[in-house]
């Protein structure tokens, strides 16, 4: 069964950058579209970006946008989320998520077409 494992969250300052990677453990990951999300403390779980298979459909959150840059790597089954000016508010646990077998361009903001998940990495931003 296809794993994801994401890497790269942290502490950093208010204004600062970190990079998350997430590792598909098969090769489903050329046949999905991903995404990333997050949960904040007392909060639901977010959309955040997604990203298509193509590359060409990378829809974010009204609240990233700008700021964080998604990206895929179909050699490496790895797909990023560059994040950058970071605020307070963007801590959160942050999940990747795979939708398996989409269309070229599907790239959704919906959690529940998600059908893969990982365990999450922890991004704490202080002020």
């Amino acid at each position: 069964q296809v794993q994801l494992v994401e890497s790269g969250g942290g502490l950093v300052q208010a204004g600062g950058s970190l990079r998350l990677s997430c590792v598909a453990t098969e090769d489903t990951f050329s046949k999905s579209a991903m995404g990333w999300f997050r949960r904040a403390p007392g909060k639901e779980r977010d959309f955040v970006a997604a990203i298509s298979r193509s590359g060409e459909m990378t829809p974010y959150a009204d609240s990233v946008k700008g700021r964080f840059t998604i990206s895929r790597d179909h050699l490496k089954n790895t797909v990023y989320l560059e994040m950058n000016s970071l605020k307070p508010e963007d801590t959160a646990v942050y999940y990747c998520a795979a939708e398996r077998d989409t269309t070229w361009n599907t790239a959704r903001r919906i959690s529940g077409y998600y059908d893969v998940w990982g365990q999450g990495t922890q991004v704490t931003v202080s002020s």
